[in-house]
């Protein structure tokens, strides 16, 4: 009973919490939604050039995240 006890316990102490790549992997698709609708309403979206380096520059940092999180995670 001992053993399984300690067999049990070292393998949820094995397992690395999920949690991170959800909520970096859920951000991104958030994101994607989001710059989907808003693309399909607004034609000229983004308007400067600027703004599209700044849509750009999130959906990267928002990836790296999630990418992140996976090797932490796995």
């Amino acid at each position: 009973m001992l053993h399984a006890l300690l067999t049990l316990a070292s393998e949820e102490a094995a397992e690395t919490s999920k949690t991170a790549f959800y909520v970096g992997g859920g951000l991104l698709a958030a994101w994607a939604v989001v710059l989907g609708a808003v693309g399909m309403t607004q034609p000229e979206f983004p308007k400067t050039e600027g703004a599209a380096r700044g849509v750009m520059g999130i959906g990267v940092l928002l990836t790296i995240v999630a990418l992140a999180t996976v090797l932490m995670t796995a």
